[in-house]
């Protein structure tokens, strides 16, 4: 409901001449000169009294409204801009305007203060019966602008409350990480004094380390304060587990070789403590509490609102997060909207025709219809299956970590039974044999219906970009990893094969649909980071291997296709585009309020920009204070 007008059409009492009386305004009817009607105007008397019974009737019907929709009258307000047109809608138009109204969780109106005070604030019957205030309007500060809730297409929400409790980002080497690893021990009393703690942390990059090779048990070992506990650090890239020599002994033996996977081995074949994408599910863990699930779900969600998030696409829930999402769902505690890709193990029987999907579960924010596949490895890790072998290891071309007979067998069974395929691919061989299964698969398919996705698209052809787009599958990108990965990608890929990686404009160039993440906690929860790389490819400090135009400037994209990726497009991707991703009228009223101008402001000043205000339902979740 758009206003608070009576709808005229429940009451046959009311003829057309009497609504148009209604209608007209105050006067029923104008006398001309010697007293008689004027013929344009001129009413009975019995039409007269009916109207009269007829608005009698209007009143008693008003009267017994029910009262709980005059409650919901105090939820209405206008937020606005007091100078310009600083509110960006994300419609087709890519219009802005001056002010929303929200009325309990949904955007009522739209358009400047003017229109919104003189429709809302104007003169009607129902104010006068029920005293309705004037509509509540507030203004962000001078600068600021309002965008849509923004979202993130692809993370990992409980892994990065993990990787917050030990944080080994920036560690600038192998000593320097396992210090923090033995600070952490000696700040928390309750580990210290359990040497049978399981100590769990994330984020270690050996690729800016100085030293070549993988760390060690050893190094672990080496310190007194860690020696004979249970360690286990996952790497930057999720894609490896650095393992103390206690939590390896716990999980042997282990097999010769693991199909898609690495089990690093010194010259006697020992294992070394490292375990590469398929190999870390050999390593035993104790199972999650409810408490540890519930501690990494609030650091995640308390970070995700500060930094304007209002829904997170989770890349690749296993059994126990969804079951964990299901259970917050079902008590209405979800505080954003959650859009789960349900693990698939390719080791066990298909089932998608035996699993419901979930939409819209706990008020409408946990939807869970797509799966998840992994197709190879990661770059950083050189686990990335391509055409020709690395650069700096020219023994191996990567790998890809299930047989991609499997890709052609369930990819249609999947879409058959009406779930969304995404598939994560990196390597340029991966990305290929992903599309020739999607081309096979989406014979006959309506794409728009089952709008299939490629998680990553790192490493392209450019007939694989033109495939892409002529099929109509999602490339879900992640502009911060370029930012990361343009340090060292040249001497892993050569100076010809690089011009394919992160490759976005041409992607989009191609007709493909793009859909912007982070993978957090591989990156940085920041959206705002993304939309800074995206649009200026140099680091946060400006800089890039190409100078501070940015590396490969012609991949850049607009800030408006920024703007977009993090908003309507992730809302198209997970079907939701019809209720969320943009301010128009009858969607969601998920908004930020940010504190300077995104979309003008020079490039070097995106970074300063501050959440001063983020909403989920028209209710704040999160306010700069």
């Amino acid at each position: 409901m758009l206003n608070y007008y009576p709808n005229f059409s429940r009451f046959p009492c009311l003829s057309p001449m009497s609504q148009q009386l209604m209608s007209s305004g105050p006067s029923l009817k104008k006398l001309n000169g010697n007293g008689a009607s004027h013929p344009k105007t001129a009413t009975s008397k019995p039409a007269i009294i009916s109207l009269v019974s007829c608005i009698v009737l209007i009143i008693s019907a008003y009267f017994s409204v029910d009262p709980r929709s005059l409650n919901a009258a105090s939820d209405t307000y206008a937020l606005c801009s007091r100078n310009g047109d600083n509110v960006y809608t994300v419609d087709a138009q890519n219009s802005r305007t001056q002010c929303i109204v929200v009325q309990g969780a949904l955007i009522a109106d739209r358009g400047s203060l003017q229109h919104v005070t003189n429709r809302w604030n104007s003169f009607s019957l129902y104010k006068v019966i029920f005293r309705r205030p004037s509509l509540d309007i507030r203004f962000i500060r001078p600068g600021a602008i309002i965008v849509p809730g923004l979202s993130d297409s692809h993370a990992h929400i409980l892994e990065y409350g993990a990787a917050q409790q030990l944080p080994l980002e920036g560690t600038k080497n192998i000593q320097d990480t396992v210090a923090r690893v033995r600070d952490f021990i000696l700040a928390n009393p309750d580990v210290y004094n359990d040497t049978s703690k399981f100590i769990v942390g994330g984020g270690w990059d050996h690729t800016i380390w100085p030293t070549t090779g993988w760390p060690t048990s050893a190094h672990l070992e080496d310190d007194p304060v860690i020696r004979g506990r249970p360690v286990v650090l996952q790497s930057k890239d999720c894609h490896a587990l650095w393992a103390s020599a206690k939590a390896i002994e716990a999980s042997m033996p282990f097999p010769e070789a693991v199909d898609g996977g690495i089990i690093v081995r010194d010259k006697t074949g020992k294992p070394t403590g490292v375990l590469l994408d398929n190999a870390q599910e050999l390593l035993k863990q104790p199972e999650l509490t409810e408490g540890d699930l519930q501690r990494r779900f609030r650091v995640a969600v308390r970070d995700a609102h500060a930094f304007g998030l209002t829904s997170i696409h989770d890349a690749g829930l296993d059994p126990a997060s969804l079951a964990f999402f299901k259970r917050q769902a079902e008590t209405g505690t979800l505080p954003l909207r959650i859009y789960g890709m349900t693990f698939f193990d390719e080791n066990k029987a298909y089932w998608g025709n035996t699993t419901t999907p979930i939409i819209g579960a706990g008020n409408g924010r946990l939807t869970a219809r797509s799966v998840k596949i992994f197709a190879d490895g990661a770059l950083r890790t050189g686990g990335a299956a391509l055409y020709e072998p690395y650069a700096d290891n020219p023994s191996t071309n990567g790998f890809m970590r299930l047989d991609s007979d499997i890709l052609f067998d369930v990819i249609p069974k999947f879409l058959r039974d009406g779930w969304q395929v995404n598939v994560h691919a990196i390597g340029d061989r991966a990305n290929g044999i992903v599309l020739d299964a999607f081309e096979a698969s989406l014979k006959g398919v309506n794409v728009t219906a089952s709008r299939p996705r490629l998680e990553h698209a790192q490493i392209m052809t450019d007939a694989d970009m033109k495939r892409l787009g002529r099929l109509g599958v999602i490339a879900s990108v992640q502009p911060t990893h370029a930012i990361s990965d343009m340090w060292y990608a040249q001497d892993r890929l050569g100076p010809e094969r690089i011009k394919g990686l992160y490759a976005f404009r041409s992607l989009i160039d191609s007709g493909a649909r793009i859909t912007l993440g982070s993978d957090f906690p591989v990156e940085a929860m920041n959206p705002l980071s993304g939309f800074y790389a995206a649009v200026t490819r140099v680091s946060p400090d400006g800089k890039s291997p190409h100078g501070p135009d940015g590396w490969f400037p012609e991949q850049r994209i607009t800030r408006q296709e920024a703007l977009r990726g993090m908003t309507i497009d992730p809302a198209y991707a997970s079907f939701t585009e019809t209720t969320l991703g943009s301010l128009e009228i009858g969607k969601r009223a998920d908004y930020v309020v940010l504190s300077q101008d995104i979309m003008t402001v020079p490039a070097n000043e995106i970074l300063a920009t501050k959440v001063l205000f983020t909403a989920l339902d028209g209710q704040a979740i999160y306010e700069d204070i």
